[in-house]
Protein backbone atom coordinates (compact mmCIF):
# COMPACT_ATOMS: atom_id res chain seq x y z
CA UNK A 1 0.00 0.00 0.00
CA UNK A 2 2.80 2.43 0.92
CA UNK A 3 3.94 1.85 -2.74
CA UNK A 4 0.78 3.06 -4.40
CA UNK A 5 0.83 5.79 -1.73
CA UNK A 6 4.05 7.27 -2.27
CA UNK A 7 3.18 7.78 -5.80
CA UNK A 8 -0.18 10.38 -5.33
CA UNK A 9 0.27 13.83 -5.45
CA UNK A 10 -0.72 15.98 -3.19
CA UNK A 11 -3.81 16.97 -4.96
CA UNK A 12 -4.72 13.28 -5.49
CA UNK A 13 -4.42 12.97 -1.08
CA UNK A 14 -6.49 15.87 -0.92
CA UNK A 15 -9.42 14.52 -2.63
CA UNK A 16 -9.18 11.31 -1.21
CA UNK A 17 -9.20 13.00 1.87
CA UNK A 18 -12.19 15.01 0.84
CA UNK A 19 -13.83 11.67 -0.27
CA UNK A 20 -13.32 9.71 3.12
CA UNK A 21 -15.41 12.90 4.13
CA UNK A 22 -17.99 12.38 1.92
CA UNK A 23 -18.03 8.18 2.52
CA UNK A 24 -18.22 9.25 6.08
CA UNK A 25 -21.36 11.38 5.80
CA UNK A 26 -23.12 8.69 3.26
CA UNK A 27 -22.22 5.73 5.78
CA UNK A 28 -23.59 7.97 8.65
CA UNK A 29 -26.80 8.58 6.57
CA UNK A 30 -27.24 4.88 5.61
CA UNK A 31 -26.80 3.82 9.19
CA UNK A 32 -29.45 6.47 9.93
CA UNK A 33 -32.14 4.48 7.74
CA UNK A 34 -32.56 1.58 10.87
CA UNK A 35 -33.62 3.86 13.38
CA UNK A 36 -36.28 5.76 11.28
CA UNK A 37 -36.89 2.09 10.66
CA UNK A 38 -37.33 0.95 14.14
CA UNK A 39 -39.17 4.63 15.10
CA UNK A 40 -41.67 3.72 12.23
CA UNK A 41 -42.06 0.16 13.72
CA UNK A 42 -42.81 1.65 16.96
CA UNK A 43 -45.49 4.26 15.96
CA UNK A 44 -47.51 1.57 13.66
CA UNK A 45 -47.45 -0.55 17.12
CA UNK A 46 -48.63 2.12 18.81
CA UNK A 47 -52.12 2.79 19.19
CA UNK A 48 -53.33 6.82 18.47
CA UNK A 49 -50.86 7.34 16.07
CA UNK A 50 -50.99 10.12 13.82
CA UNK A 51 -50.54 9.29 9.92
CA UNK A 52 -48.21 12.09 9.55
CA UNK A 53 -45.62 11.20 12.56
CA UNK A 54 -44.89 7.75 10.37
CA UNK A 55 -45.11 10.14 7.06
CA UNK A 56 -42.71 12.71 8.18
CA UNK A 57 -40.07 9.45 9.60
CA UNK A 58 -40.13 8.14 6.35
CA UNK A 59 -39.24 11.13 4.72
CA UNK A 60 -36.22 11.42 6.56
CA UNK A 61 -35.34 8.36 5.45
CA UNK A 62 -36.07 9.39 1.84
CA UNK A 63 -33.66 12.51 2.28
CA UNK A 64 -31.22 9.85 3.91
CA UNK A 65 -31.43 7.90 0.84
CA UNK A 66 -31.25 10.15 -1.68
CA UNK A 67 -28.05 11.87 0.33
CA UNK A 68 -26.42 8.83 0.12
CA UNK A 69 -27.24 8.19 -3.69
CA UNK A 70 -25.51 11.94 -4.20
CA UNK A 71 -22.25 11.13 -2.32
CA UNK A 72 -22.05 8.28 -4.01
CA UNK A 73 -22.16 9.99 -7.28
CA UNK A 74 -19.92 12.74 -5.96
CA UNK A 75 -17.24 10.13 -4.63
CA UNK A 76 -17.13 8.36 -7.63
CA UNK A 77 -16.77 11.13 -10.13
CA UNK A 78 -13.52 11.89 -7.56
CA UNK A 79 -11.98 8.54 -7.16
CA UNK A 80 -12.34 8.05 -11.22
CA UNK A 81 -10.78 11.12 -11.79
CA UNK A 82 -8.05 10.72 -9.28
CA UNK A 83 -7.30 7.11 -10.60
CA UNK A 84 -6.98 8.10 -14.32
CA UNK A 85 -4.68 11.01 -13.32
CA UNK A 86 -2.94 8.54 -11.33
CA UNK A 87 -2.67 5.81 -14.22
CA UNK A 88 -1.52 8.87 -16.67
CA UNK A 89 1.82 10.32 -14.36
CA UNK A 90 2.76 6.98 -13.33
CA UNK A 91 2.61 5.75 -17.08
CA UNK A 92 4.38 8.67 -18.06
CA UNK A 93 7.06 8.72 -15.19
CA UNK A 94 7.20 4.68 -16.06
CA UNK A 95 7.85 5.84 -20.01
CA UNK A 96 10.61 8.41 -19.32
CA UNK A 97 12.73 6.12 -17.12
CA UNK A 98 12.51 3.47 -19.88
CA UNK A 99 13.86 5.78 -21.91
CA UNK A 100 16.63 6.69 -19.84
CA UNK A 101 17.70 3.29 -19.72
CA UNK A 102 21.36 2.12 -21.22
CA UNK A 103 21.45 -1.05 -22.71
CA UNK A 104 22.63 -2.95 -20.12
CA UNK A 105 19.30 -2.09 -18.13
CA UNK A 106 17.24 -2.76 -21.70
CA UNK A 107 18.50 -6.23 -21.28
CA UNK A 108 17.39 -6.93 -17.80
CA UNK A 109 13.77 -6.71 -18.72
CA UNK A 110 12.14 -8.47 -21.92
CA UNK A 111 10.39 -6.14 -24.64
CA UNK A 112 7.10 -8.15 -24.07
CA UNK A 113 7.34 -7.70 -20.23
CA UNK A 114 8.10 -3.50 -20.57
CA UNK A 115 4.89 -3.59 -22.37
CA UNK A 116 2.68 -5.37 -19.94
CA UNK A 117 4.02 -3.07 -17.63
CA UNK A 118 3.34 0.18 -19.41
CA UNK A 119 -0.19 -1.24 -19.99
CA UNK A 120 -1.52 -4.22 -18.54
CA UNK A 121 0.04 -3.83 -14.68
CA UNK A 122 -1.07 -0.03 -14.82
CA UNK A 123 -4.44 -0.86 -15.71
CA UNK A 124 -4.67 -3.04 -12.29
CA UNK A 125 -3.98 -0.30 -10.59
CA UNK A 126 -5.94 1.79 -12.20
CA UNK A 127 -9.11 -0.49 -11.36
CA UNK A 128 -7.99 -1.10 -7.96
CA UNK A 129 -7.79 2.55 -7.51
CA UNK A 130 -11.60 3.35 -9.10
CA UNK A 131 -13.42 0.45 -7.49
CA UNK A 132 -11.23 -0.25 -4.47
CA UNK A 133 -10.38 3.12 -3.04
CA UNK A 134 -14.24 3.07 -2.28
CA UNK A 135 -14.52 0.19 -0.81
CA UNK A 136 -11.48 0.50 0.98
CA UNK A 137 -12.58 3.66 2.64
CA UNK A 138 -16.47 3.00 3.08
CA UNK A 139 -15.84 -1.15 4.35
CA UNK A 140 -14.14 0.20 7.83
CA UNK A 141 -16.08 3.53 8.46
CA UNK A 142 -19.58 0.94 7.77
CA UNK A 143 -17.56 -1.67 10.32
CA UNK A 144 -16.94 0.59 13.00
CA UNK A 145 -20.15 2.62 13.05
CA UNK A 146 -22.33 -0.51 12.38
CA UNK A 147 -20.52 -2.41 15.12
CA UNK A 148 -21.17 0.87 17.79
CA UNK A 149 -24.23 0.73 16.97
CA UNK A 150 -25.39 -3.01 18.03
CA UNK A 151 -23.01 -3.16 21.06
CA UNK A 152 -25.86 -1.99 23.41
CA UNK A 153 -28.96 -3.78 21.61
CA UNK A 154 -28.20 -7.49 22.61
CA UNK A 155 -25.59 -9.72 23.79
CA UNK A 156 -26.20 -12.70 22.40
CA UNK A 157 -26.84 -11.25 18.83
CA UNK A 158 -24.04 -9.56 19.13
CA UNK A 159 -21.88 -13.02 20.27
CA UNK A 160 -23.40 -14.72 16.35
CA UNK A 161 -22.53 -11.40 14.46
CA UNK A 162 -18.95 -11.72 16.00
CA UNK A 163 -18.97 -15.32 14.98
CA UNK A 164 -20.33 -15.01 12.03
CA UNK A 165 -17.35 -12.72 10.95
CA UNK A 166 -14.91 -14.29 12.32
CA UNK A 167 -15.88 -16.74 9.94
CA UNK A 168 -15.40 -14.91 6.67
CA UNK A 169 -12.06 -13.75 7.93
CA UNK A 170 -10.84 -17.03 8.26
CA UNK A 171 -12.09 -18.20 4.71
CA UNK A 172 -10.58 -14.92 3.27
CA UNK A 173 -7.24 -15.72 5.09
CA UNK A 174 -7.32 -18.65 3.66
CA UNK A 175 -8.06 -18.09 0.09
CA UNK A 176 -5.47 -15.16 -0.11
CA UNK A 177 -2.78 -17.62 1.22
CA UNK A 178 -3.81 -20.25 -1.34
CA UNK A 179 -4.28 -17.62 -4.30
CA UNK A 180 -1.65 -14.76 -3.81
CA UNK A 181 1.34 -16.55 -5.31
CA UNK A 182 -0.84 -17.62 -9.02
CA UNK A 183 -1.02 -13.52 -9.27
CA UNK A 184 2.87 -13.04 -9.62
CA UNK A 185 2.64 -16.20 -12.16
CA UNK A 186 -0.32 -14.88 -14.06
CA UNK A 187 1.75 -11.44 -14.82
CA UNK A 188 4.52 -13.58 -15.86
CA UNK A 189 2.43 -15.53 -18.33
CA UNK A 190 1.34 -12.55 -20.21
CA UNK A 191 4.81 -10.76 -20.30
CA UNK A 192 5.27 -14.44 -22.24
CA UNK A 193 2.63 -13.62 -24.52
CA UNK A 194 3.32 -10.51 -25.18
CA UNK A 195 7.03 -11.77 -26.21
CA UNK A 196 5.71 -14.26 -28.20
CA UNK A 197 3.29 -12.16 -30.11
CA UNK A 198 5.73 -9.23 -30.55
CA UNK A 199 8.31 -12.49 -32.01
CA UNK A 200 5.28 -13.76 -34.37
CA UNK A 201 4.84 -10.47 -35.94
CA UNK A 202 8.06 -9.45 -36.05
CA UNK A 203 8.92 -12.69 -37.80
CA UNK A 204 6.10 -13.12 -39.58
CA UNK A 205 7.81 -13.36 -43.15
CA UNK A 206 10.42 -15.83 -41.72
CA UNK A 207 7.53 -18.07 -40.30
CA UNK A 208 5.37 -18.18 -43.73
CA UNK A 209 8.48 -19.19 -45.70
CA UNK A 210 9.38 -22.10 -43.47
CA UNK A 211 5.77 -22.88 -43.05
CA UNK A 212 6.48 -22.83 -39.28
CA UNK A 213 2.52 -21.04 -38.54
CA UNK A 214 1.51 -24.85 -37.10
CA UNK A 215 4.87 -24.20 -34.93
CA UNK A 216 4.05 -21.05 -33.83
CA UNK A 217 0.64 -21.84 -33.08
CA UNK A 218 1.74 -24.56 -30.76
CA UNK A 219 4.01 -22.40 -28.84
CA UNK A 220 1.61 -19.76 -28.15
CA UNK A 221 -1.29 -21.92 -27.11
CA UNK A 222 1.42 -23.79 -24.84
CA UNK A 223 1.46 -20.48 -23.25
CA UNK A 224 -2.07 -18.98 -23.44
CA UNK A 225 -2.88 -22.39 -21.84
CA UNK A 226 -0.98 -21.95 -19.01
CA UNK A 227 -2.48 -18.60 -18.62
CA UNK A 228 -6.15 -19.45 -19.20
CA UNK A 229 -5.24 -22.23 -16.47
CA UNK A 230 -3.44 -20.53 -14.00
CA UNK A 231 -6.42 -17.79 -14.07
CA UNK A 232 -9.15 -20.45 -13.82
CA UNK A 233 -7.61 -21.42 -10.86
CA UNK A 234 -7.85 -18.11 -9.26
CA UNK A 235 -11.13 -17.17 -10.76
CA UNK A 236 -12.42 -20.18 -9.14
CA UNK A 237 -10.69 -19.79 -6.14
CA UNK A 238 -12.11 -16.15 -5.48
CA UNK A 239 -15.83 -17.36 -6.54
CA UNK A 240 -15.86 -18.89 -2.87
CA UNK A 241 -16.30 -15.63 -1.20
CA UNK A 242 -19.70 -14.21 -2.55
CA UNK A 243 -21.49 -17.56 -1.87
CA UNK A 244 -19.74 -18.03 1.57
CA UNK A 245 -20.57 -14.47 2.18
CA UNK A 246 -24.36 -14.50 1.41
CA UNK A 247 -24.98 -18.04 3.11
CA UNK A 248 -22.92 -16.73 6.14
CA UNK A 249 -25.74 -13.19 5.83
CA UNK A 250 -28.58 -15.49 5.46
CA UNK A 251 -28.07 -17.61 8.12
CA UNK A 252 -27.39 -14.69 10.53
CA UNK A 253 -30.83 -13.30 9.72
CA UNK A 254 -32.52 -16.23 10.75
CA UNK A 255 -30.60 -16.31 13.94
CA UNK A 256 -30.91 -13.11 14.34
CA UNK A 257 -35.00 -13.88 13.84
CA UNK A 258 -35.24 -17.04 15.88
CA UNK A 259 -33.82 -15.71 18.70
CA UNK A 260 -35.48 -12.39 18.79
CA UNK A 261 -38.95 -14.44 17.98
CA UNK A 262 -38.44 -16.78 21.48
CA UNK A 263 -37.17 -13.18 23.53
CA UNK A 264 -40.68 -11.50 22.17
CA UNK A 265 -42.82 -14.35 22.52
CA UNK A 266 -41.18 -14.84 25.92
CA UNK A 267 -41.31 -11.31 27.21
CA UNK A 268 -44.13 -8.71 28.11
CA UNK A 269 -46.83 -6.93 26.23
CA UNK A 270 -44.83 -3.38 26.67
CA UNK A 271 -41.38 -5.33 25.96
CA UNK A 272 -42.26 -6.89 22.93
CA UNK A 273 -42.71 -3.89 20.82
CA UNK A 274 -39.41 -2.46 21.66
CA UNK A 275 -37.40 -6.29 21.20
CA UNK A 276 -39.53 -6.47 17.53
CA UNK A 277 -37.90 -2.88 16.61
CA UNK A 278 -34.38 -3.69 18.21
CA UNK A 279 -34.70 -7.15 16.28
CA UNK A 280 -35.30 -4.86 12.82
CA UNK A 281 -32.77 -1.98 13.66
CA UNK A 282 -29.97 -5.18 14.42
CA UNK A 283 -30.50 -6.81 11.54
CA UNK A 284 -30.39 -3.95 9.45
CA UNK A 285 -27.26 -3.13 11.59
CA UNK A 286 -25.94 -6.57 11.13
CA UNK A 287 -26.28 -6.70 7.25
CA UNK A 288 -24.13 -3.49 7.09
CA UNK A 289 -21.48 -4.99 8.66
CA UNK A 290 -21.34 -8.24 7.32
CA UNK A 291 -21.58 -6.26 3.81
CA UNK A 292 -18.91 -4.15 5.17
CA UNK A 293 -16.78 -7.65 5.43
CA UNK A 294 -18.03 -8.54 1.94
CA UNK A 295 -16.54 -5.27 0.70
CA UNK A 296 -13.01 -5.84 2.23
CA UNK A 297 -13.17 -9.46 0.76
CA UNK A 298 -13.39 -7.38 -2.52
CA UNK A 299 -10.70 -5.67 -1.89
CA UNK A 300 -8.67 -8.76 -1.01
CA UNK A 301 -9.36 -10.04 -4.27
CA UNK A 302 -8.21 -7.04 -6.23
CA UNK A 303 -5.19 -6.11 -3.74
CA UNK A 304 -2.49 -8.90 -4.28
CA UNK A 305 -2.86 -8.56 -8.18
CA UNK A 306 -2.67 -4.79 -7.69
CA UNK A 307 0.19 -5.50 -5.75
CA UNK A 308 1.81 -7.84 -7.67
CA UNK A 309 1.82 -4.79 -10.39
CA UNK A 310 2.91 -2.33 -7.97
CA UNK A 311 6.15 -4.40 -7.54
CA UNK A 312 6.37 -4.77 -10.84
CA UNK A 313 6.41 -1.12 -12.01
CA UNK A 314 8.13 -0.35 -9.27
CA UNK A 315 10.75 -2.36 -10.04
CA UNK A 316 11.32 -0.75 -13.51
CA UNK A 317 11.19 2.33 -11.41
CA UNK A 318 13.99 1.74 -9.28
CA UNK A 319 16.09 0.80 -12.36
CA UNK A 320 18.47 3.13 -13.06
CA UNK A 321 20.51 3.44 -15.97
CA UNK A 322 24.31 3.47 -15.49
CA UNK A 323 25.02 5.47 -18.00
CA UNK A 324 24.90 9.00 -16.10
CA UNK A 325 24.48 12.75 -17.49
CA UNK A 326 28.40 14.87 -17.38
CA UNK A 327 28.48 17.97 -16.49
CA UNK A 328 29.99 18.88 -19.82
CA UNK A 329 28.04 21.19 -22.15
CA UNK A 330 30.30 23.70 -23.34
CA UNK A 331 31.35 23.90 -26.83
CA UNK A 332 34.92 22.45 -27.71
CA UNK A 333 37.34 24.32 -29.32
CA UNK A 334 38.40 21.34 -31.53
CA UNK A 335 35.13 19.54 -33.82
CA UNK A 336 35.15 15.57 -34.54
CA UNK A 337 38.67 14.56 -33.06
CA UNK A 338 38.27 10.85 -31.65
CA UNK A 339 40.98 8.77 -29.92
CA UNK A 340 40.66 5.46 -27.97
CA UNK A 341 43.15 5.11 -25.53
CA UNK A 342 43.85 1.89 -24.11
CA UNK A 343 39.91 0.87 -24.68
CA UNK A 344 38.71 -2.75 -22.66
CA UNK A 345 35.07 -3.48 -22.58
CA UNK A 346 33.34 -6.98 -21.58
CA UNK A 347 29.92 -7.28 -21.11
CA UNK A 348 27.84 -6.80 -17.62
CA UNK A 349 26.88 -11.01 -17.67
CA UNK A 350 30.31 -11.77 -19.62
CA UNK A 351 33.61 -12.89 -17.92
CA UNK A 352 35.79 -12.32 -21.10
CA UNK A 353 36.52 -8.28 -22.79
CA UNK A 354 34.91 -8.37 -26.04
CA UNK A 355 37.51 -5.46 -26.55
CA UNK A 356 40.75 -5.53 -25.37
CA UNK A 357 43.77 -2.32 -25.30
CA UNK A 358 41.95 -0.76 -28.25
CA UNK A 359 43.97 2.60 -29.11
CA UNK A 360 43.87 4.72 -31.98
CA UNK A 361 42.76 8.61 -32.95
CA UNK A 362 40.80 10.07 -35.72
CA UNK A 363 41.54 13.85 -36.46
CA UNK A 364 38.52 16.13 -37.76
CA UNK A 365 38.21 15.23 -41.71
CA UNK A 366 39.67 11.86 -41.65
CA UNK A 367 37.93 8.57 -42.80
CA UNK A 368 38.81 5.75 -40.62
CA UNK A 369 37.30 2.10 -41.50
CA UNK A 370 36.79 -0.92 -39.52
CA UNK A 371 37.16 -4.56 -40.63
CA UNK A 372 36.84 -7.91 -39.27
CA UNK A 373 35.74 -11.35 -39.52
CA UNK A 374 32.15 -12.08 -37.32
CA UNK A 375 32.21 -11.55 -33.68
CA UNK A 376 35.71 -9.56 -33.44
CA UNK A 377 34.06 -6.93 -32.14
CA UNK A 378 33.56 -4.31 -34.93
CA UNK A 379 29.89 -2.90 -34.05
CA UNK A 380 31.09 -3.13 -30.30
CA UNK A 381 33.63 -0.36 -30.46
CA UNK A 382 31.13 1.98 -32.48
CA UNK A 383 28.55 1.26 -29.24
CA UNK A 384 30.76 2.42 -27.22
CA UNK A 385 30.92 6.11 -28.56
CA UNK A 386 27.32 7.21 -28.23
CA UNK A 387 27.93 5.37 -24.77
CA UNK A 388 25.45 2.75 -25.25
CA UNK A 389 27.72 0.87 -22.87
CA UNK A 390 30.59 2.39 -21.23
CA UNK A 391 34.08 1.16 -20.83
CA UNK A 392 35.49 -1.46 -18.66
CA UNK A 393 38.66 0.22 -18.93
CA UNK A 394 40.88 2.90 -20.88
CA UNK A 395 39.18 6.13 -22.03
CA UNK A 396 37.04 7.45 -24.97
CA UNK A 397 37.96 11.29 -25.46
CA UNK A 398 35.65 13.49 -28.45
CA UNK A 399 37.55 16.88 -28.65
CA UNK A 400 40.13 15.91 -25.86
CA UNK A 401 37.14 15.31 -23.52
CA UNK A 402 36.52 11.92 -21.96
CA UNK A 403 32.70 11.54 -23.19
CA UNK A 404 31.47 10.06 -19.60
CA UNK A 405 31.91 13.34 -19.03
CA UNK A 406 29.76 14.37 -21.68
CA UNK A 407 26.18 16.02 -20.94
CA UNK A 408 24.48 13.34 -23.04
CA UNK A 409 22.16 15.45 -24.82
CA UNK A 410 26.02 17.40 -25.65
CA UNK A 411 27.22 14.24 -26.40
CA UNK A 412 24.66 12.65 -29.23
CA UNK A 413 24.26 16.24 -30.69
CA UNK A 414 28.09 15.43 -32.43
CA UNK A 415 27.37 12.04 -33.43
CA UNK A 416 25.38 11.13 -36.56
CA UNK A 417 24.80 7.54 -35.79
CA UNK A 418 23.68 5.13 -38.40
CA UNK A 419 22.24 1.76 -37.08
CA UNK A 420 23.57 -1.78 -38.45
CA UNK A 421 19.75 -2.21 -38.91
CA UNK A 422 18.07 0.32 -40.63
CA UNK A 423 14.74 1.78 -38.40
CA UNK A 424 12.45 3.80 -40.19
CA UNK A 425 9.46 5.02 -37.43
CA UNK A 426 5.89 4.86 -38.09
CA UNK A 427 5.86 8.25 -39.79
CA UNK A 428 6.36 10.43 -43.45
CA UNK A 429 10.13 10.20 -45.02
CA UNK A 430 10.22 13.75 -43.58
CA UNK A 431 9.31 13.27 -40.30
CA UNK A 432 12.05 10.16 -40.58
CA UNK A 433 14.20 12.82 -41.66
CA UNK A 434 13.94 14.98 -39.31
CA UNK A 435 14.25 13.18 -36.36
CA UNK A 436 14.60 14.33 -33.15
CA UNK A 437 16.45 17.19 -31.97
CA UNK A 438 20.43 18.89 -33.10
CA UNK A 439 22.97 21.28 -31.69
CA UNK A 440 22.13 23.71 -34.84
CA UNK A 441 18.61 24.11 -34.91
CA UNK A 442 15.94 22.94 -37.00
CA UNK A 443 16.29 20.53 -39.55
CA UNK A 444 14.77 22.39 -42.79
CA UNK A 445 13.18 21.14 -45.63
CA UNK A 446 15.98 22.53 -47.85
CA UNK A 447 18.27 20.32 -45.54
CA UNK A 448 15.75 17.13 -45.53
CA UNK A 449 16.39 17.35 -49.60
CA UNK A 450 19.95 17.99 -49.88
CA UNK A 451 20.42 14.63 -47.31
CA UNK A 452 18.41 12.51 -49.89
CA UNK A 453 20.49 14.20 -52.83
CA UNK A 454 23.75 12.83 -50.61
CA UNK A 455 22.19 9.25 -49.77
CA UNK A 456 21.19 8.82 -52.93
CA UNK A 457 17.76 8.48 -52.11
CA UNK A 458 16.52 11.47 -53.58
CA UNK A 459 15.32 9.71 -56.75
CA UNK A 460 13.07 6.82 -55.64
CA UNK A 461 11.80 9.46 -52.62
CA UNK A 462 10.71 11.87 -55.46
CA UNK A 463 8.51 9.10 -57.45
CA UNK A 464 6.88 8.21 -54.16
CA UNK A 465 3.26 9.21 -53.90
CA UNK A 466 3.40 12.33 -51.83
CA UNK A 467 7.14 12.22 -51.50
CA UNK A 468 8.52 12.80 -48.54
CA UNK A 469 5.42 12.97 -47.38
CA UNK A 470 5.13 9.56 -47.92
CA UNK A 471 4.05 7.86 -44.94
CA UNK A 472 6.00 4.70 -43.93
CA UNK A 473 4.47 1.84 -42.76
CA UNK A 474 5.68 0.23 -39.19
CA UNK A 475 9.43 -0.55 -39.27
CA UNK A 476 9.18 0.64 -42.72
CA UNK A 477 8.24 -2.49 -44.30
CA UNK A 478 6.43 -0.88 -47.45
CA UNK A 479 9.84 -0.21 -48.75
CA UNK A 480 12.91 -2.03 -49.60
CA UNK A 481 16.05 -2.84 -47.63
CA UNK A 482 18.13 -0.35 -49.50
CA UNK A 483 15.77 2.02 -49.64
CA UNK A 484 15.43 1.86 -46.01
CA UNK A 485 19.69 2.26 -45.45
CA UNK A 486 19.66 5.37 -47.43
CA UNK A 487 16.47 7.03 -45.84
CA UNK A 488 18.65 6.29 -42.38
CA UNK A 489 21.81 7.84 -43.66
CA UNK A 490 19.78 10.86 -44.66
CA UNK A 491 18.36 11.22 -41.49
CA UNK A 492 22.25 11.52 -40.15
CA UNK A 493 22.99 13.62 -42.61
CA UNK A 494 20.54 15.85 -42.14
CA UNK A 495 22.32 16.46 -38.48
CA UNK A 496 25.32 17.74 -39.86
CA UNK A 497 26.90 16.28 -37.43
CA UNK A 498 30.87 16.38 -36.51
CA UNK A 499 30.91 12.45 -36.34
CA UNK A 500 29.43 10.06 -38.33
CA UNK A 501 29.44 6.54 -37.30
CA UNK A 502 28.26 3.77 -40.04
CA UNK A 503 27.60 0.51 -38.84
CA UNK A 504 27.73 -1.92 -41.44
CA UNK A 505 25.33 0.45 -43.20
CA UNK A 506 26.12 0.71 -46.64
CA UNK A 507 25.75 -3.60 -46.80
CA UNK A 508 22.13 -3.57 -48.49
CA UNK A 509 23.51 -1.07 -50.88
CA UNK A 510 24.16 -2.49 -54.51
CA UNK A 511 27.88 -1.54 -55.29
CA UNK A 512 27.18 1.29 -57.89
CA UNK A 513 24.99 3.10 -55.36
CA UNK A 514 27.56 2.65 -52.41
CA UNK A 515 30.16 3.51 -54.48
CA UNK A 516 28.30 6.70 -55.25
CA UNK A 517 27.06 7.55 -51.91
CA UNK A 518 30.70 7.48 -50.64
CA UNK A 519 31.53 10.20 -53.08
CA UNK A 520 29.08 12.17 -52.40
CA UNK A 521 29.60 12.15 -48.54
CA UNK A 522 33.08 12.51 -49.53
CA UNK A 523 32.34 16.20 -50.11
CA UNK A 524 29.19 16.82 -47.40
CA UNK A 525 31.31 15.42 -44.63
CA UNK A 526 34.39 16.64 -45.58
CA UNK A 527 34.57 19.05 -41.97
CA UNK A 528 33.94 15.75 -39.96
CA UNK A 529 34.82 12.26 -39.06
CA UNK A 530 33.90 9.23 -40.20
CA UNK A 531 33.52 5.74 -38.90
CA UNK A 532 32.72 2.74 -41.21
CA UNK A 533 32.16 -0.48 -40.26
CA UNK A 534 32.34 -2.96 -42.94
CA UNK A 535 32.42 -6.50 -44.33
CA UNK A 536 33.30 -5.19 -47.81
CA UNK A 537 36.55 -4.48 -48.41
CA UNK A 538 34.92 -1.96 -51.52
CA UNK A 539 33.64 -0.05 -49.51
CA UNK A 540 36.79 0.87 -47.60
CA UNK A 541 39.10 0.81 -49.85
CA UNK A 542 39.50 4.27 -49.76
CA UNK A 543 39.64 4.95 -46.39
CA UNK A 544 42.39 7.09 -44.70
CA UNK A 545 43.08 4.39 -41.86
CA UNK A 546 41.80 1.01 -41.96
CA UNK A 547 41.84 -0.90 -38.72
CA UNK A 548 41.55 -4.81 -38.79
CA UNK A 549 40.48 -6.44 -35.79
CA UNK A 550 40.40 -10.09 -34.71
CA UNK A 551 38.61 -11.08 -31.23
CA UNK A 552 38.79 -7.47 -30.19
CA UNK A 553 42.29 -7.16 -30.61
CA UNK A 554 44.07 -5.03 -33.15
CA UNK A 555 45.71 -6.97 -35.89
CA UNK A 556 46.32 -4.44 -38.15
CA UNK A 557 46.50 -0.80 -38.87
CA UNK A 558 47.20 1.24 -42.24
CA UNK A 559 45.78 1.75 -45.32
CA UNK A 560 44.58 -0.39 -47.86
CA UNK A 561 48.02 -1.18 -49.80
CA UNK A 562 49.53 -1.16 -46.79
CA UNK A 563 47.65 -3.79 -44.74
CA UNK A 564 47.55 -5.54 -47.99
CA UNK A 565 51.46 -6.22 -47.61
CA UNK A 566 51.45 -6.67 -43.75
CA UNK A 567 48.11 -8.01 -42.94
CA UNK A 568 47.20 -11.75 -43.34
CA UNK A 569 43.59 -11.67 -42.34
CA UNK A 570 42.86 -8.49 -43.88
CA UNK A 571 44.64 -10.26 -47.52
CA UNK A 572 42.37 -13.41 -46.90
CA UNK A 573 39.80 -11.40 -46.60
CA UNK A 574 40.43 -8.99 -49.43
CA UNK A 575 40.70 -12.11 -52.28
CA UNK A 576 37.87 -13.91 -50.92
CA UNK A 577 35.81 -10.57 -51.79
CA UNK A 578 37.80 -9.22 -55.03
CA UNK A 579 40.00 -10.72 -57.48
CA UNK A 580 43.64 -10.47 -57.54
CA UNK A 581 44.00 -7.78 -60.90
CA UNK A 582 41.02 -5.80 -58.58
CA UNK A 583 43.13 -5.20 -55.66
CA UNK A 584 46.20 -5.05 -57.36
CA UNK A 585 44.35 -1.68 -59.13
CA UNK A 586 42.98 -0.25 -56.70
Amino acid sequence: MIKLIKNFTLKDLFLLLLSTAIIAFSVYLDLKIPDYMSEITRLVKTEGTNINSVLNEGYKMLLCALGSLVSAVIVGYIITYVSATYSKNLRKKLFKNIESFGMEEMKKFQTGSLITRTTNDITNIQMFIAMGMQLLIKAPITAVLGIIKILNKNLTWSVITGGCVLIMLTVIIILMITVIPKFKTIQKLIDNINSLMKENLTGIRVVRAFNAEKYQYNKFNKVNKELTDVNEFTQKSMSIISPVMYLIMNILTLAIYFIGSSLIYNGSLSMKISLFSDMVVFTSYAMQIIMSFLMLAIIFIMYPRTSVSLDRIDEVLKTKSKIVDGPYKKPTKKHGEIEFKNVSFRYPDSEENVLTNISFKVEKGKTLAFIGRTGSGKSTLINLIPRFYDVTEGSILIDGVDIRKYNLKTLHNKIGYVSQKALMFNDTIKNNIAYGTTAKGKITSKKIKYSLVIAEANEFVTKLKGGTSYSLAESGSNVSGGQKQRISIARAIARNPEIYLFDDTFSALDYKTDAKLRENLKEAAKDSSILIVAQRIGTIMNADEIIVLENGKIIGKGTHKELMDKCKVYKEIALSQLGKEELENA
